[in-house]
């Protein structure tokens, strides 16, 4: 893959009366990258991404997009992306078929490119079916897969993606995450904000938490270590497993159903062994014992208290 940077955020800051939004934010994203957004609420993702799409105006710093400055260069900036938000900037009254042909001619293809690019994204986006109904009959999942398409008519070299699969149904967001895939193995570069940590998890290369970053793996690591889960074969071994264990490690454990798991710092990875020995000892029967990195899920919740 090429390594090339195409988007390079340098030490943005934002300020609204008193209150800070933003500051200090710097990172880089490679060509061909899907980059994850993360943070809590209030903590300045959708004032980064304005500022990037040239929406706001930053105070400080500054933001390069395949080379053009959003600030003094804002018109070249501004035709390096696409940008896809939470609801559906469509025509209700057209088809989705007109829907991607005014568009695609808005992006300057012929009417015969249009015709075809808007064929091959209904394709992509499973609403062949439905392309010359009118937007009337759309679920919103199926609204939201057309908002997607639409964004991608020019195949945008750089795609920002604001939380594209909020409310969607399993299936739904699937199907998004597949045409995300496709438009990067294609040499798009995407931004995605989401606030569904496994899509992030499961989507980006590298992932910035607002001041942490990394691949996911290296924020796993970051909480201090890994993760042991523990599935007992019965409701009535529970309560027995998690005082062995709590009495083993001196952690907390969380309890969902018949699953333990308490997240280990490096100095009790060593007493690991000890408690699948106990467990032997105290004949509690066990269907899982695993150590793992943990969910995203835990890294969000442990670099981001007293954040918000």
């Amino acid at each position: 893959m090429n390594q090339e940077c195409v988007i390079q955020v340098n030490n943005l800051k934002k300020q609204f009366g008193s209150k800070v939004a933003v500051k200090n934010v710097s990172f880089e994203i490679k060509k061909g990258e899907i980059f994850g957004l993360l943070g809590p609420n209030g903590a300045g993702k959708t004032t980064i991404l304005r500022m990037m799409t040239t929406l706001l105006r930053q105070d400080a710093g500054n933001v390069l997009l395949n080379g053009f400055d959003t600030l003094t260069q804002s018109r070249l900036a501004r035709q390096q992306f696409s940008i896809t938000g939470q609801t559906a900037a469509i025509d209700q009254d057209l088809t989705a078929r007109e829907n991607l042909m005014i568009f695609g001619k808005l992006n300057g293809l012929t009417h015969t490119a249009a015709k075809a690019r808007a064929a091959e994204l209904l394709t992509d986006f499973d609403l062949t079916q439905s392309a010359d109904q009118t937007l009337a009959t759309f679920s919103g999942g199926m609204r939201r897969r057309l908002d997607l398409a639409i964004s991608l008519i020019g195949k945008p070299a750089i795609l920002f993606l604001d939380e594209p699969t909020t409310g969607l149904d399993p299936r739904t967001r699937m199907q998004m995450w597949q045409a995300i895939q496709k438009l990067v193995a294609e040499g798009s570069t995407v931004l995605l904000t989401t606030q569904y940590l496994e899509e992030a998890d499961h989507l980006a290369d590298r992932i910035a938490l607002i001041d942490h970053g990394g691949t996911p793996n290296d924020l796993k690591q970051q909480i201090g270590g890994m993760q042991l889960r523990i599935e007992v074969t019965s409701l009535q071994e529970q309560q027995p497993a998690k005082k062995l264990i709590q009495d083993t490690l001196a952690l907390p454990v969380s309890v969902n159903d018949r699953t333990l798991t308490v997240l280990l710092d490096h100095t009790k990875m060593r007493k690991v062994s000890q408690i699948l020995g106990r467990l032997q000892d105290a004949a509690i029967a066990i269907n899982n014992f695993a150590v793992e990195t943990p969910p995203l899920d835990d890294v969000f919740l442990k670099l981001t208290v007293g954040k918000n």
